[in-house]
């Protein structure tokens, strides 16, 4: 009975925690957001804005740059313009490598204080070593977990005009067009 109690608890915790897992939503981004990340935006001119979209670690780089275009669209279509062209544009990468004890490694000499132990062994070719419990292990390795991390942020000067889109400009996106064609891949938030 307590062993299936205890699997229906760790079932539920587990897919509990996975819910919580999730890539970055197509959302503004300001605290309190139940994910982080988002999009924001800085008018620069009339017809000029700065757009950001900022992705958290579950959130790859096609979809950052998806939701920008979204969001530059969307920026074009409510300011009452037809087109907007990418001035410029740049994706960050920013890389995070964190390296932790293991929270569960107790050595079992950790009740006698200061006093551990240590041996020397001659390794082959290696001439002789020292195993000590508080500088890793060369027989089972460190007990550290190393997790690197990444995060993409893109960035780009959206500038809007009216009428048709220049044919010559590669950079230039009919708004409407934007909107209808990456609408369905948008991820929304889901309501609380």
């Amino acid at each position: 009975m307590f062993r299936k109690s205890s699997a229906l608890a760790a079932i539920a915790l587990s897919l509990g925690l996975a819910a919580c897992a999730t890539p970055t939503p197509y959302q503004p981004n300001v605290r309190g957001n139940a994910t982080s990340g988002g999009y924001s935006e800085v008018r620069i001119e009339p017809n000029r804005f700065r757009v950001n979209f900022s992705g958290n670690s579950l959130t790859d780089r096609e979809t950052v740059e998806g939701y920008l275009l979204f969001r530059a669209a969307e920026l074009t279509v409510q300011s009452g313009y037809d087109w907007f062209e990418i001035v410029e544009r740049d994706t960050d990468k920013k890389v995070r490598t964190y390296v932790e004890p293991d929270p569960l490694y107790r050595p079992w000499y950790g009740a006698y204080g200061f006093w551990r132990p240590s041996w020397r062994y001659y390794g082959r070719g290696f001439g002789w070593r020292t195993w000590d419990p508080f500088w890793g292990d060369p027989f089972w390795a460190d007990r550290v977990d190393v997790r690197t991390v990444e995060r993409f942020e893109a960035s780009a000067e959206v500038l809007m005009g009216r009428g048709a889109k220049p044919q010559d400009s590669p950079r230039a996106f009919e708004a409407r067009a934007v909107i209808d064609n990456l609408r369905p891949r948008i991820v929304y938030p889901q309501p609380r």
